[in-house]
């Protein structure tokens, strides 16, 4: 049986509801484990067939505990040809929707020593009711400045899953 390690840097819980999406549509002939990466890493990557991470935006920048996970872990991601996405708000615009056109994927590339074999990004999810009140207030303004939903009331998915889906088939092919 194949084995597929899905590691993520998530903050609100969509970058996870994306990785068990992934794991469901890869299909019950596939095993996968879903791994935080901000936790001390208690498996080996050789035991895997594939490594999927997915890391989550926020206030414009990807956790650092990620890019130090990376630096550690470079060979490992390198050998494993491991997929990598970025879940964001802005890529619920056409046009900021893919590695090519994320200002955020852009910035991901440049800090990190490590180039994912395949590549996404995907758009995340308001959650302005799970939201403490700083949080609330900093991205309602920014979701006013970008012409988003600012209603503190809604929770919002952005997520396009038919990109997912896209990428899944992506990662079967290898």
């Amino acid at each position: 049986m194949e084995r597929v390690l899905l590691l993520h840097s998530s903050r609100e819980g969509q970058t996870i509801k994306i990785l068990n999406y992934i794991a469901t549509k890869l299909g019950s002939d596939v095993q996968c484990e879903l791994v935080d990466l901000h936790q001390p890493l208690s498996v080996s990557f050789s035991d895997y067939d594939r490594v999927v991470i997915g890391a989550s935006i926020r206030y414009g920048h990807l956790n650092k505990k990620l890019y130090q996970f990376i630096t550690k872990y470079q060979t490992e991601l390198e050998q494993a040809k491991a997929g990598f996405f970025i879940v964001n708000l802005t890529a619920r615009k056409e046009g900021k929707d893919t590695p090519e056109t994320s200002v955020y994927f852009k910035k991901f590339l440049l800090k990190s020593p490590w180039v994912p074999a395949l590549q996404d990004t995907f758009a995340g999810a308001l959650f302005y009711p799970r939201y403490n009140w700083f949080d609330r207030v900093m991205i309602q303004f920014i979701m006013k400045m970008t012409g988003g939903e600012t209603d503190p009331t809604k929770e919002v998915e952005y997520t396009n899953w038919q990109r997912v889906d896209q990428f899944v088939e992506k990662i079967k092919r290898g």
